[in-house]
């Protein structure tokens, strides 16, 4: 790895204490041969405005430390240059780097760097927008701004977000859409659609892995079954893993899909950020789009 490699460190993902982090990855990567440049940014905006300069430095991999949004942000501009996109599991979920396999203990994540296994993998995009994990309308975008509402109030993270959930399910949150596929189309009444880039193990809420990160293909889940009560029970069946034997869970494997609502625009989450999108939606598969490094065993 003769050239040196730009990091971008989100400062505020929850796992980072962002001098000593700076300095500990400083010293792995020159344990490792590498000359890592290490960028911190403050805020998503901040992660943006650094991937869009660095991307048009010299180094040929950026690499992204934080959780899924900010491997999201860098993934889009690492993705419009052509460079190699390198992962830093510092946030707390960190579920695109689980699905690639990237060890979750930093030491080990910038070993993987430094080896520089280089593996190609698909993008999802919804109306210009990229996503590396999934998309989703319904339920979980008004979840997540009222989560937000709430933190800003004062509440803690995981305390915000049942009290949001609480106060969407009081209310009937089934709406109609209208989706075209490959497949042909169809209108169904549901509290949500969910979109991942490639195939989930999901029950509901329980997002899983993803076996294949190169399989072409978008994995389009929703529900279809009536009233508050129904979708009270669908939640408990996937206390118990049984989600995909219901009836009223529905899911198909396609390469694009167009979702209509009766409103103009509507709020849309893409790898764990919300933003509101005009209508229809417009999603589809970017295959073997992005160059990842991902651990050796992971080709397989």
């Amino acid at each position: 790895m003769p050239q040196p490699i730009e990091v971008i460190i989100n400062a505020g993902s929850g796992s980072v204490l962002a001098d000593e982090t700076k300095r500990r990855l400083a010293e792995l990567f020159e344990e490792n041969g590498v000359e890592a440049h290490i960028n911190l940014a403050k805020n998503g905006f901040e992660i943006v405005e650094l991937a869009k300069k660095l991307v048009n430095s010299e180094a040929e991999i950026i690499v992204a430390g934080g959780g899924d949004g900010t491997v999201s942000a860098v993934s889009e501009e690492v993705l419009k240059a052509g460079k190699i996109l390198g992962v830093l599991p510092l946030g707390t979920l960190n579920n695109f780097s689980k699905d690639l396999r990237i060890p979750q203990d930093i030491e080990e994540a910038v070993w993987i760097i430094a080896e520089n296994n280089v593996k190609t993998i698909d993008v999802g995009e919804v109306n210009g927008h990229i996503f590396v994990n999934n998309s989703s309308i319904g339920l979980y975008p008004h979840i997540v701004r009222r989560r937000e509402k709430q933190q800003r109030l004062g509440r803690g993270k995981w305390a915000s977000a049942f009290w949001a959930a609480l106060r969407i399910l009081r209310r009937s949150p089934f709406f109609a859409v209208r989706m075209e596929t490959e497949k042909g189309k169809r209108v169904v009444k549901t509290p949500f659609v969910f979109v991942g880039n490639n195939e989930y193990e999901m029950d509901f809420f329980n997002i899983g892995r993803r076996a294949k990160m190169d399989d072409g293909k978008l994995s389009v889940y929703f529900l279809h079954k009536h009233g508050r009560k129904g979708l009270f029970m669908l939640f408990v069946r996937t206390l118990f893993g049984r989600l995909r034997q219901t009836k009223d869970f529905e899911e198909i494997l396609v390469e694009a899909i167009t979702i209509e609502t009766r409103k103009k625009r509507i709020l849309v989450a893409f790898d764990g950020e919300v933003e509101k999108l005009a209508t229809p939606l417009h999603y589809k598969i970017h295959k073997q789009a992005l160059r990842v490094i991902v651990p050796p065993e992971s080709e397989s």
